[in-house]
């Protein structure tokens, strides 16, 4: 009997081990799930945040619409409109300048 009591003893160390290791292994892995997790939700706020502050900014201009400044604003940006009598001056060494670009009407 004392064989079997041994073998007994060996065969529950060796599951009890293998199952020590199974939750270990297990914690580790939701430990790294949650790190990821909580990084996706930091960044999911964040874009949260700058969706609603371009939220505001749209509805500020809905309201504004009729507005003689959101007239001169669009007037001013989209078809690049001037008030009479007004001067531009004109940086040549800056490329993003909208009057120098090629496909000017």
């Amino acid at each position: 009997m004392s064989k079997k009591r041994k073998k007994k003893f060996r065969v529950r160390h060796i599951v009890f081990l293998v199952f020590a290791i199974y939750i270990c292994s297990t914690i580790y892995s939701q430990q790294n799930m949650m790190k990821e997790l909580k990084i996706k939700k930091n960044n999911t706020e964040e874009e949260i945040k700058k969706l609603k502050s371009e939220i505001n900014y749209i509805n500020t201009e809905i309201q504004n619409k009729d507005s003689l400044e959101f007239v001169e604003k669009i007037a001013r940006e989209e078809f690049r409109m001037l008030k009479p009598r007004e001067i531009i001056y004109v940086d040549k060494n800056k490329n993003k300048n909208p009057f120098l670009r090629k496909d000017n009407h």
